[in-house]
């Protein structure tokens, strides 16, 4: 293994690897702390999601409340980024289980939750985000999500599986 690269987030590695067919390969991985973000449902049926601009997309970016572990705490990190980006807090958290971003080369692991019994509190972004707070009913979240509108990953599979998760319960 050789570190190529060490940033803020992520590092960069080139790893030599026998594959479990036998042959060797040399391998790009990029190191990643891994993330949570949150499909937060208010009673009305409504979700927040948030406008955020991303400088890799050049454009503003629709997506769930999210950041990096930086607790080692999955639910801890969901519930301070929801509190931190959309002023949000929660007395019922539900998992939604996990996802790679990018299995191919990142490491990163996103986990996903359900959060419901909302309060609205203030909000307070990183220094580095432009963010705006959008709240839209649940069936038009998933009418994007699956017309293509959206189309930041975690949103759309963290949308399916809310939608998943409310219709078993029956609701």
């Amino acid at each position: 293994m050789t570190c190529l690269y060490s940033g803020r987030v992520i590092s960069l590695h080139l790893d030599d690897v026998i594959l479990p067919n036998g042959q060797a390969a040399r391998l790009e991985r990029i190191e990643h702390p891994g993330g949570a973000a949150v499909v937060a449902l208010n009673d009305a049926g409504d979700v927040c999601l948030l406008s955020q601009y991303r400088h890799v997309a050049k454009t503003r970016v629709m997506e769930l409340p999210a950041g990096k572990l930086t607790h080692g705490d999955p639910l801890l990190t969901a519930q301070t980024e929801l509190l931190e980006e959309a002023g949000l807090t929660a007395t019922r958290w539900q998992a939604l289980g996990v996802i790679y971003s990018s299995p191919g080369v990142f490491t990163e692991i996103i986990h996903l939750y359900l959060a419901q019994g909302l309060t609205l509190t203030a909000n307070s972004p990183e220094p580095d985000e432009d963010i705006e707070v959008c709240w839209w009913p649940l069936s038009q979240a998933l009418a994007a999500a699956k017309d293509g509108t959206l189309v930041d990953a975690k949103t759309i599979i963290g949308l399916m599986r809310a939608e998943a998760l409310l219709t078993r319960q029956g609701r």
